[in-house]
């Protein structure tokens, strides 16, 4: 059975693709970013995630906004 389970450079061009999608709606998320450890983990198979981060409430609603236009089209 094939491995499906994402790599450390399969999350990098998620990160990198998802930055590039907030940059167009003037959003940056500071903290964007792979989550190493979730590949240190027990987990089978790794669950390779992304680190959203903090962001402050001004980016958070920003982020809001630019969801529901989306949702809108």
């Amino acid at each position: 059975m094939p491995d499906h389970s994402p790599t450390a450079h399969d999350v990098t061009l998620c990160v990198e693709e998802l930055r590039g999608a907030l940059a167009l709606h003037g959003i940056t998320l500071p903290s964007l970013g792979v989550d190493l450890p979730s590949f240190a983990g027990t987990y089978t198979p790794p669950a390779g995630l992304v680190s959203l981060g903090n962001c402050n409430t001004t980016t958070a609603r920003a982020l809001a906004a630019a969801l529901r236009k989306a949702a809108a089209e």
